[in-house]
């Protein structure tokens, strides 16, 4: 089990990031179905958080029945398809599998749509968000989120959180029910940070995705370009 390390700022509550990721673990593999989880002093120390903390997310997977509590035994797991958690739609994973999602915002503009980008929303602008994504807080994956300006009059940096589509639902109102993913390769853009290790101008594996909203209308689209070196795209059908 890595070490829990995670941004402060926006994030969501550390008991839900601790469920966040071992509910992508469980999902990976990393824990088989019936597996005892180590004992809660050592899983707490683990992920560098307090027992107390630590017994909070394991609520959040009994209640996913991904968890099953056994009294004087310990928690073992049950592996669950379909589990609704707050990554579900993430699909990239570290190589050896899961990782939590964290996410470092590298700017917000509000700009008229590219030519480039697949038809959606019904505004001529939308708010470009680019991010460096991190699974465990190895930086994997660079985002640029494109959401329709229909939705929101206007958007600042601090409304915003580690999951987006978690802040599309309780800010918005806006339920991302279903997206699309193509895969190919692309040139890392020239405006990825230092410290996301591709060069710029490199080939990454390169995924465009179109999401629709609760409606049916397509509400973002996302460019997403990740570094196969330390992360890998995961789509598991069962």
């Amino acid at each position: 089990m890595d070490t829990l390390k995670v941004p402060t700022q926006n994030a969501l509550p550390l008991y839900v990031q601790i469920a966040e990721l071992l509910i992508r673990d469980i999902a990976a593999g990393r824990y088989l179905d019936g597996e005892r989880l180590p004992p809660e002093r050592d899983l707490a120390l683990s992920l560098s958080t307090t027992v107390t903390t630590l017994r909070k997310a394991l609520v959040m997977l009994e209640q996913k029945e991904l968890l099953k509590r056994v009294q004087g035994s310990g928690n073992y797991v049950q592996v669950q398809s379909d589990v609704e958690s707050v990554y579900a739609f993430f699909r990239v994973e570290l190589l050896q599998g899961g990782g939590l999602p964290t996410a470092r915002l590298l700017s917000m503009d509000r700009c008229e749509k590219p030519n480039d980008l697949p038809e959606f929303g019904s505004s001529t602008f939308g708010y470009r968000i680019r991010r460096l994504r991190s699974l465990s807080a190895v930086p994997c994956v660079l985002e640029e989120i494109w959401l329709d300006g229909s939705y929101a009059a206007s958007l600042s940096a601090d409304m915003l959180s580690d999951s987006l589509y978690l802040f599309y639902r309780e800010v918005l109102g806006l339920w991302i029910t279903r997206a699309e993913d193509r895969l190919s390769v692309a040139p890392c853009p020239d405006w990825a940070p230092q410290e996301f290790a591709p060069a710029k101008g490199s080939s990454l594996a390169y995924a465009e995705r179109i999401s629709w909203a609760q409606d049916g209308a397509r509400a973002e689209v996302s460019r997403n370009w990740i570094d196969t070196s330390k992360a890998h795209y995961v789509a598991r059908i069962k």
